[in-house]
Parts: C-alpha cells; structure tokens; sequence
C-alpha cells in the first residue's frame, strides 16, 4: 500500500490513495461552491511539499522534501467546522469573556501519488 506524509497549511498529513481528508482552507473551487470564493482555481489540488514517500518495499525521505514527488487530490468542498468556545476567566476580578471560533477548511480526496 503506497502512502505518503504532506505538508499543508503549516500541519503534515499521512494520506493514501482513496483517501478523504480536511485541510487548512485552500484556494480551490469545489463542487457545488458559489463562484465567489476561488474563480480562477480549478477542482483539482497538487501537493508538492512531500516528507516522506513509501510503499511495501521501500521508503524515501525527503532532506526537507522528496524530490520530484507529488500528491494529486480533488477538492470535495469547502466548510466551516464545529464551534469552538474560547472562555477567558479571571478569579476575584468579574472578568468574564466568551467568544465562538469556527475554522475554515477542504475537504480533499486524494487521487494519485507519485515518487
């Protein structure tokens, strides 16, 4: 079974072919998305900042990134997550603050890997 570790908005990913993942929000069209968020980019996404390449017999790492390696993915669609509470307390003082963040992500299918 091939798969390979990817760098993407600052975290790595371990994906194999077939895969679905969510990733940091990229500038990608999905299906189904309003032509507003990326007009000019395309349904599909190459990662090319490849940690680490293997399969059954054999692995190759890369000194930072594998040389002349590619991971091939379509975009399924864009989203926002779960909300997350951020709850700033201090004891004794009535200092109460509460605030919502909801992260942007992608939703990606990989397609094809190459070494």
């Amino acid at each position: 079974m091939k798969f390979a570790v990817i760098q993407t908005g600052g975290k790595q990913y371990k994906v194999s072919p077939g895969e679905k993942i969510r990733v940091e929000k990229l500038n990608a069209k999905g299906e189904g998305n309003s032509p507003k968020q990326s007009e000019l980019a395309t349904g599909q996404v190459i990662f090319d900042k490849i940690l680490l390449v293997g399969d059954d017999n054999d692995v190759k790492i890369g000194a930072p990134y594998v040389e002349g390696a590619k991971v091939e993915a379509k975009v399924l669609r864009q989203g926002r997550d779960k909300k997350k509470i951020v709850f700033r307390y201090h004891s004794k003082t009535r200092y109460r603050k509460k605030k919502g963040h909801r992260q942007h992500f992608t939703e990606v299918e990989i397609t094809d890997l190459s070494a």
